[in-house]
């Protein structure tokens, strides 16, 4: 049955408002409107007042209806024409459906299953994120093969960085260089070209296409690295890796929130650390399950890790392809086909491409207006990073929530939480075990955030946990005072509980947040470039950390290392506090606006409303104080009163 036919609606069942409008020239779309082109710019470069405006308001009935059809006409969507109406008009109104007469008691029920029934959807979107969730436990798997290889692949060959061996030879510190550099490759070649070339395959591939080339690294890589004979040739495996676990980085955040509903978006995207946490925890497995097969253990805990890719490469091209990705590429018929195979109605899927054109006219004004080029290349779009004033916004929340997430400290003890066992009295079984308790509550504990990352907010979730994995971290590290020996077992335990603790405030908070955050921040114009930036950000100091922590733990002793890494959870959580803003709740498109308000304005209302605001309320415990809220929402109609969707609660 075609579109047309199930809707039924013709153009004179569409009522007009009775209002007029100023055009510059008869026929014109209201985006050529050069008054409405300066509003919109003005609020999407400096959004002093925080108002989140939808594109569509205070356009009349007639006139929308004259873009609906030229955006059909242009596009080759004619056979959808009335239903596309319908979208415009509920994306126009999006809590005003109940009282639209074009629409019938189905497509009524529609709208109202998002509120109440939130999860339901297309099996299709859940194959898809499911599939995007075993690219993530691809990148957990990868790191916990080098945890428990790092027990024996350096006396294999021959760089061993701790014992009789290199302590006569003089060659402990030099070789626990080498050891953290081979654990850091994956990461320097993140940081230095595999996040970087995602933009550019993205662009010519695809979000598809670009995980399946990740993917086939991904294949290909731990095998080689199970039949390295020297060092180098580890070296070499691993930076392959790198470029595997770096096009999977950049692109599966942001083709899960492309991909996901507006209302379960936090939800669903941060399945890729739900899921990187369960293949740390299949790793840590795996590393359990070939303890004892002798010389070979450490090639077996590397290899390993091809497995979780073969369903990868035969699944992803099942998938439907972005439909913001087809939209950036003016196929708009096929963005709706994708749109339709992953929602529950037409009509949602109409709305959904409307909205999305309607908000990318406003984003390539915003960059024509700064006297940029909308078709621009790969550099020009890496300096808009920092000279576009919303895209800045950004870059600055995305580099700060991906660096607070080495700064916490998380893979200190996920890169080398074997080591940190051993030295606390482990033998090499029990630091496997150790870990293996990790990897599981980590993956255990990441569960609540599927659902409190979408009602508490992402800056909720960071503000609370940060405090946290302060004092268990540092109280991890001042465990190694208690004295070992004598066969107690007592440091032993005091560092396992506190590690163990302190994984179940990270896996809830700056675990699933940092990916889900910046896969949303970045206007679509500048979207790949920006996770490239976020995740290279991320795996850079991710390389430092990996690089540093053997070499640290030797001049500073782990009690030291652990302090210094508990004292940057402040730092991070300071950072959070002023510079982060939140983003639960809106749609890809609103957040221009979040991040059209200035750095100083947004700073300025966190130190002088809310944190007077969480003093009153949190400890001096007054239940009436009341926080101000910085955003508020546009009228639907010109003329009404300011709707405030209940959905959209204050999160500090």
């Amino acid at each position: 049955m075609s579109a047309e036919k199930e809707i039924g609606t013709s153009p004179e069942q569409l009522s007009d408002h009775d209002q007029t409008y100023v055009t510059s020239k008869t026929g014109a779309s209201a985006f050529d409107m050069e008054e409405r082109r300066r509003k919109s710019v003005a609020q999407m470069s400096s959004n002093v007042t925080g108002e989140i405006r939808n594109p569509l308001i205070g356009i009349p009935r007639a006139q929308l209806m004259q873009d609906v059809e030229d955006y059909a006409q242009q596009h080759e969507l004619m056979d959808i024409l009335p239903i596309l109406r319908k979208g415009a008009l509920v994306a126009q109104r999006p809590h005003g459906y109940e009282n639209m007469p074009e629409l019938d008691e189905h497509e009524r029920e529609a709208l109202r299953n998002e509120i109440t029934h939130r999860w339901k959807h297309p099996k299709i979107l859940y194959f898809t994120v499911i599939l995007n969730s075993i690219a993530a436990a691809i990148q957990g798997w990868d790191q916990t093969g080098s945890n428990g290889a790092n027990l024996s692949f350096p006396t294999a060959l021959g760089i061993p960085d701790s014992g009789d061996a290199c302590t006569a030879a003089g060659t402990c510190a030099s070789n626990a260089w080498l050891v953290g550099f081979i654990n850091s490759c994956p990461y320097v070649a993140i940081a230095l070209f595999a996040g970087w070339m995602s933009d550019p395959l993205n662009n010519y591939l695809g979000r598809r296409g670009t995980i399946f080339l990740g993917a086939i690294f991904s294949l290909i890589s731990p095998i080689g690295m199970a039949c390295s004979q020297t060092y180098g040739q580890l070296i070499a495996c691993r930076i392959l890796l790198g470029i595997g676990m770096g096009l999977k980085e950049v692109t599966v955040p942001v083709f899960s929130s492309e991909i996901a509903p507006t209302n379960i978006r936090g939800g669903l995207v941060m399945s890729w650390q739900l899921w990187t946490a369960f293949g740390i925890f299949l790793g840590t497995c795996a590393n359990l399950i070939v303890v004892n097969a002798g010389d070979i253990t450490w090639r077996l805990q590397l290899g390993s890790a091809f497995i979780p890719a073969i369903p990868l490469v035969l699944g992803i091209w099942y998938c439907p392809e972005s439909p913001r990705w087809l939209l950036k590429k003016n196929r708009h018929a096929k963005a709706f086909k994708s749109l339709d195979r992953l929602r529950n109605t037409p009509l949602q899927a109409a709305r959904d491409i409307y909205f999305i054109h309607a908000q990318l006219v406003q984003e390539e004004l915003l960059i024509e207006e700064s006297g940029l080029s909308v078709h621009s290349n790969f550099f020009t779009r890496f300096m808009e990073l920092f000279t576009i004033p919303r895209v800045r916004r950004a870059t600055q929340a995305s580099g700060i929530v991906m660096i607070a997430q080495q700064m916490c400290g998380i893979n200190i003890i996920a890169f080398y939480s074997s080591t940190v066992f051993s030295q606390a009295g482990a033998s090499n079984i029990g630091a496997l075990l150790a870990s293996w308790g990790f990897g599981l509550i980590n993956f255990i504990f990441a569960w609540p955030a599927v659902w409190t990352i979408d009602t508490f907010g992402r800056r909720g979730l960071l503000i609370f946990t940060f405090p946290q994995m302060f004092w268990t971290l540092l109280a991890a590290g001042m465990c190694f005072f208690i004295p070992a020996g004598s066969g107690s077992n007592a440091q032993l335990g005091g560092v396992a509980f506190f590690i163990y603790m302190f994984d179940v405030f990270y896996s809830p908070g700056e675990g699933p947040v940092p990916f889900t955050y910046s896969a949303e921040v970045f206007p679509l114009s500048h979207r790949e470039v920006g996770m490239s930036w976020a995740v290279a950000t991320n795996n850079f100091w991710a390389a430092v950390l990996s690089l540093t922590f053997p070499r640290m733990v030797l001049a500073m002793t782990i009690q030291g290392a652990f302090g210094f890494y508990a004292a940057l959870n402040i730092i991070a959580l300071i950072l959070i506090f002023l510079f982060l803003p939140e983003t639960m709740k809106r749609t890809l498109e609103e957040l221009d606006y979040v991040f059209a308000v200035p750095t100083r304005t947004h700073a300025h209302y966190q130190l002088t409303k809310v944190l007077p605001w969480w003093i009153k309320r949190w400890v001096l415990f007054r239940k009436g104080a009341v926080c101000p809220e910085l955003y508020k929402f546009e009228a639907e109609d010109e003329g009404s009163d300011t709707y405030v969707d209940p959905s959209h609660e204050k999160s500090v």
